[in-house]
């Protein structure tokens, strides 16, 4: 009887040893990663003077909305106007625009095709002018191409 206790106990034992298989990537994996490339290629095309490149990122529905100091516009048209204005984009020298790179804070996927990003931004100058920075937060629409675009963009 105590033998057959045993066998139990070490066949038990075994069992509970097998080799797990290897944690599988959660929703949030993929999709944080595939944004946060977005958010460099657009901040690359910032960096280089290419407000086209840098304004990819934004959806093209005339709804997708930016939310900035005390005004809301929509609609990537206006979304550039307002960066043209603000911005020297006369060439690729960031001299007055300065070099742009986003932090994650915050990531949450809400749903397959859509997810909020909670970052900071942040503006460095050349030859001494104190950084500018920012938190953004962003909702991302994936669209039918699969790429991530923002559809509402709130940035102080």
């Amino acid at each position: 009887m105590r033998f057959a206790l045993l066998l139990a106990g070490a066949l038990a034992l075994a069992a509970c040893n097998r080799d797990k298989p290897a944690p599988q990537p959660t929703v949030e994996e993929p999709q944080v990663a595939d944004i946060e490339a977005a958010l460099t290629d657009s901040a690359a095309g910032w960096n280089e003077g290419d407000m086209t490149r840098f304004l990819d990122i934004y959806s093209g529905d005339p709804r997708t909305a930016f939310v900035g100091g005390e005004e809301v516009i929509h609609g990537r048209g206006e979304i550039e106007t307002r960066y043209r204005d603000r911005y020297d984009w006369s060439g690729p020298d960031p001299s007055d625009r300065g070099v742009l790179s986003f932090f994650t804070e915050d990531f949450r996927p809400l749903g397959q095709n859509h997810a909020l990003y909670v970052g900071q931004y942040v503006l460095e100058y050349p030859e001494g002018k104190p950084p500018a920075t920012g938190w953004t937060s962003l909702v991302f629409e994936r669209d039918e191409g699969g790429h991530w675009r923002i559809i509402s963009d709130h940035s102080s």
